[in-house]
């Protein structure tokens, strides 16, 4: 992949910082359950590491349909101020089966405000998929939960787009518009600074921000507001 695109791995690197300072900003506002969809290893900064910085109290559940993630993740320690973490089995083109699962229900309360996590698992999944998983999880938040996406956009850039899906083996890179991924979000309102790259979603001052280029990750953060 990075002969092919060589930016892929910039854009791992921005994503992973976004998730970073998102989990950071939804745990400062008192939202302490994680649910991490399509989670992968769970390399640093991790959710549960970032979470548990600011309360032991936090609680995160990584979701994956790897195997191996479940076991890494049962293996991990979960003290020393990483809050408490599990693992279940799970695909996110069921979150119904995800939110269902006893492994998750031990952990989390869907009763109180909980964070769901979306980072750069949906570029898997059709739009029409993305609409319907993304729907289903807000109708499941009660208010004052959070809902952090991050997609994969191509910037106009048609050839980069074949190249990355036809060299992408393990598993179908669907492109989605900068439109389609505002939908994703719908009825939550997305805090500051809005949908906007990965790398200038509230980066820290010495961070650089590079122009224009082939593609980005599009980023956001929402919060479902009280009832009525």
């Amino acid at each position: 992949m990075l002969e092919v695109f060589p930016l892929s791995g910039v854009l791992a690197w921005e994503n992973r910082q976004f998730l970073a300072r998102a989990v950071g900003y939804v745990s400062w506002q008192g939202v302490l359950q994680f649910i991490d969809v399509g989670s992968g290893l769970p390399i640093s900064p991790s959710t549960h590491e970032v979470a548990g910085q600011v309360s032991p109290c936090a609680q995160v559940v990584y979701v994956d349909n790897d195997p191996v993630v479940i076991s890494h993740v049962a293996a991990l320690p979960a003290d020393g101020g990483s809050g408490q973490l599990a693992a279940v089995p799970g695909d996110v083109r069921r979150p119904e089966a995800i939110l269902a699962d006893p492994g998750l229900t031990a952990m989390i309360d869907l009763g109180k405000p909980f964070c769901v996590i979306l980072g750069m698992v949906l570029d898997f999944v059709e739009p029409a998929a993305a609409a319907d998983i993304t729907a289903t999880f807000r109708q499941a938040m009660p208010p004052g939960s959070f809902l952090i996406i991050s997609v994969g956009i191509n910037n106009n850039t048609p050839d980069v787009a074949r190249r990355v899906i036809e060299a992408y083996t393990a598993g179908t890179v669907h492109v989605h518009s900068r439109h389609q991924i505002a939908g994703y979000f719908a009825d939550p309102e997305i805090v500051a600074p809005g949908l906007t790259e990965a790398r200038r979603w509230r980066p820290p001052p010495a961070q650089a921000s590079a122009g224009s280029r082939t593609a980005d990750v599009l980023a956001g953060v929402a919060r479902k507001p009280p009832a009525g």
